[in-house]
């Protein structure tokens, strides 16, 4: 099986690493094309200048772009170079309705279709630990299996095409709570005087750890936000989850606070800094106090 890779972000490019590893890249496109080339170089693959040459020269794509519109204009271009009975996965991360539409843009040809967006971080991306949620038809998820394999290390099929984005969606509500309640008591636990490297040793040991509680408090100690998740790509998220839940009268408190917390961020020009910099906004609560033994900004 060839298959071609398109979206050489963060996570993509490790993403077509581990095809490589596994024996399965073809080729690779990125709207830069320079990044494309030097990856492709690197790996000795192909890097077509068009996505209908990618489309015509592989069994499969693998896609990872940022938003909804990216999403249709991909699969519209890859859709008339696609043989009947290829594959297309999409990794990004959409809306459920999006991936319905591509479905339906690949259908006539005969193309097989898998929304499998996936979580855990460039971290995971890197070293193939990735979960990944997908949703489709069950030969497309037989077909996509050895493709799953090399880019994650949790792979779940939740139903027919938008099951994977729904259950996505489902994840990033927990990521806003989770990462809110991390920066909120790291907040807390500065302003009370507490050596926070012992903090994080500490209790990401005990009950109220979580993944972001070990990975990403250690960046509120250093106030050092590198991007693993950025903060306009979890906002953009977060109007997902937005949206479907709209679709049943219903707002979600975590979603609509933490929204307004990104927005606050973007605006302060933090937008591409991690999601664990919801801390600066915590730490202001206590500095804005005025009560003894509240944190000053230089301490």
């Amino acid at each position: 099986m060839r298959v071609g890779f398109v979206g050489l972000g963060a996570m993509g490019a490790h993403m077509a690493r581990n095809l490589h590893r596994a024996g399965l890249l073809g080729a690779v496109w990125n709207r830069t094309s320079e990044k494309a080339k030097t990856l492709a170089s690197e790996l000795g693959c192909q890097a077509p200048e068009t996505l209908a040459a990618v489309a015509s020269s592989v069994d499969a794509v693998v896609m990872c772009v940022s938003a909804d519109d990216d999403v249709l204009q991909v699969v519209r271009a890859l859709a008339p170079g696609m043989r009947k009975g290829t594959l297309v996965i999409d990794c990004s991360t959409v809306g459920a309705e999006t991936a319905r539409a591509a479905y339906n843009l690949l259908q006539p040809g005969g193309v097989e279709f898998l929304d499998a967006p996936v979580s855990g971080g460039v971290e995971g991306a890197q070293n193939a630990t990735l979960a990944i949620m997908t949703g489709g038809t069950s030969e497309a998820f037989a077909q996509a299996q050895p493709i799953l394999a090399a880019l994650g290390k949790t792979i779940a099929h939740f139903g027919p095409t938008g099951s994977g984005q729904a259950a996505k969606a489902t994840n990033q509500i927990m990521c806003a709570g989770i990462i809110e309640a991390v920066s909120e008591a790291m907040a807390f636990a500065r302003a009370q005087g507490l050596p926070l490297e012992k903090v994080v040793d500490t209790l990401g040991k005990g009950a109220g750890s979580s993944w972001y509680f070990v990975h990403r408090a250690p960046n509120m100690v250093r106030g050092a936000y590198p991007a693993g998740f950025r903060v306009r790509l979890h906002a953009k998220d977060l109007g997902i989850c937005r949206d479907m839940a709209a679709r049943f009268g219903v707002a979600l408190p975590v979603v609509e606070r933490m929204l307004g917390e990104y927005s606050e961020l973007v605006s302060r020009g933090y937008g591409d800094e991690d999601i664990s910099a919801t801390f600066r906004l915590k730490e202001e609560l206590f500095e804005r106090s005025g009560k003894p033994g509240a944190p000053k900004k230089d301490a």
